[in-house]
């Protein structure tokens, strides 16, 4: 699953937990149980105007507790400030979301190109490379100068210089010819995978230690 399908599924399951936390806040404050005559279960949550987050007896039951309200305090104030964190680097790009493209005797006609789909591009075409494993780009820049930055892990024994070759002859060079620029400035960060006995013996050691 990529990163942004991780995102959208994070995003949609919070989204969801707070609308019905905020429809049952609602309801309850609003009292909307008891105009419509409905009768909710024993610890239902917010069933009344009046009723507290926290019961009278939670309350009660841990407040000789020295550290049970500085948690109160601190578990809501951490989340908070982590939901906040998150959704500023969900709104805080790395690159351009979208890439001018020249137009030969365009008269004016501006083209731009999803810089998702120049990702995809070049994704697809760097991981049926040979020795390549996994391939992770991302356009960066801005869009009217624009760079590529790609992490590729190359099979066990992979030939690095051939797969950069290989790489600025096919991936780079299309995406060069797509995008109408002369020139299209690329950070490769490789990789090689260990062996596959020396994967074994990492899998084995990482076992040992959550057995111990």
């Amino acid at each position: 699953m990529s990163r942004s399908a991780v995102n959208r599924t994070i995003l949609a399951v919070v989204g969801i937990l707070l609308l019905g936390g905020g429809l049952l806040a609602i309801a309850g404050g609003l009292d909307l149980y008891g105009r419509l005559g409905v009768t909710v279960p024993n610890g239902w949550p917010f069933s009344r105007p009046e009723q507290a987050v926290l019961s009278p007896g939670a309350r009660m039951h841990w407040s000789d507790m020295d550290w049970w309200w500085p948690v109160v305090l601190a578990v809501p104030a951490l989340l908070v400030a982590g939901c906040l964190w998150w959704l500023f680097a969900q709104l805080h790009r790395t690159g351009p979301s979208t890439v001018e493209v020249p137009v030969p005797d365009g008269a004016g006609v501006a083209l731009r190109l999803r810089g998702r789909a120049l990702v995809d591009a070049v994704e697809t075409e760097t991981v049926a490379l040979p020795d390549v494993e996994r391939v992770t780009a991302k356009v960066a820049g801005g869009p009217h100068r624009v760079a590529l930055r790609t992490a590729v892990r190359l099979a066990p024994g992979g030939g690095v210089g051939t797969v950069l070759r290989a790489l600025d002859a096919g991936p780079f060079a299309n995406a060069r010819t797509s995008l109408g620029l002369a020139e299209l400035p690329a950070e490769v960060r490789v990789k090689v995978a260990p062996p596959h006995s020396e994967r074994r013996r990492r899998r084995a050691e990482r076992r040992r230690r959550r057995v111990v």
